[in-house]
């Protein structure tokens, strides 16, 4: 699309920060995507109310963006508007066993906060290359456990910048998926419980050096990309039609968990997509199972 220069013109005037045609590729965990017809960062509720009512007055989408993991953007980038919550979104408040914590906030970096405060139940959360908002999205977690179950509401805020505070049970948590409609989470309150300082640390370290051993650190990729079907693994079917390590273009399936595509050189969404395309065709021609993407996929 294109912004009407005057609109444009408002924004750079309210928003100095405002990075015209920003690619997207130095946003994101898999180094990849187009440029946004713009990229902002934002760092208060209320620069946020403004932004949004700029957006919805000029007709101009825009789309939050946290770590960039579990995104693929498109070679052609994303019309309108990226938005990346700073400053105190950025924050974490403890009180007894709750947290109030911003969306701009990465799960590893509280759930060591947790920990060294003797916290239990955001472990899981550890080795998670997100933050808050992109985890609550997609209720993100691990087998041992996913951010939905700290929940106990979330401050969401609508495209014209009104906030209001929805209880859990209305955010319809599931297997990596919750419903926050066309709302933009700015903070959550999660409860946790009371535990053994060592003992909960001691947990963080062994999570951490599982992940370490079985997925490919270190690399460019997004996380997994295909949710687990029901009683099964995306991984062991990935694996088991044959495609462990399979490459196209510059995109390689990881040889070291079938479940994760690498960017090991300069690899085009087109190449990622290409590479979805063969798995999911492969695995539900020899097994008879659909896999659903767990990835979100953005752009032109």
């Amino acid at each position: 699309m294109t912004i009407p220069a005057r609109a444009l013109a408002d924004l750079q005037e309210n928003f100095p920060g405002v990075r015209p045609a920003e690619p997207l590729a130095r946003h994101t965990t898999w180094g990849i995507g187009g440029p946004a017809d713009f990229f902002v960062e934002i760092g208060s509720r209320n620069d946020l109310a403004a932004l949004r009512r700029w957006g919805h007055v000029h007709g101009v989408p825009l789309m939050p963006i946290g770590q960039g993991s579990n995104l693929l953007v498109g070679d052609g980038g994303v019309r309108g508007g990226v938005v990346r919550l700073r400053g105190e979104f950025e924050e974490v408040r403890f009180q007894g066993d709750a947290a109030h914590v911003g969306a701009g906030v990465l799960l590893p970096r509280f759930a060591r906060q947790a920990a060294e405060r003797g916290l239990t139940g955001a472990e899981p959360l550890c080795g998670i290359p997100g933050t808050l908002g992109g985890g609550l999205r997609t209720n993100a977690g691990t087998p041992e456990g996913d951010l939905g179950a700290l929940v106990e509401s979330v401050d969401l805020m609508d495209g014209e910048g009104r906030v209001r505070t929805v209880p859990r049970a209305e955010l319809l948590f599931g297997y990596r998926r919750a419903d926050l409609g066309d709302g933009w989470a700015l903070s959550a309150q999660l409860k946790l419980r009371r535990g053994d300082r060592n003992d909960i640390l001691s947990s963080v370290d062994k999570q951490l050096a599982r992940r370490t051993e079985r997925q490919p650190l270190g690399t460019k990729n997004c996380g997994s990309v295909f949710k687990n079907p029901p009683g099964d693994f995306a991984a062991r079917l990935i694996e088991a039609a044959g495609l462990k390590g399979r490459r196209i273009g510059g995109a390689r399936l990881s040889p070291k968990h079938a479940n994760f595509i690498e960017n090991v050189d300069n690899a085009s969404a087109a190449d990622v997509r290409q590479l979805i395309a063969l798995i999911q065709n492969t695995v539900r021609d020899r097994f008879g199972t659909a896999l659903e993407l767990e990835v979100w996929t953005v752009g032109e």
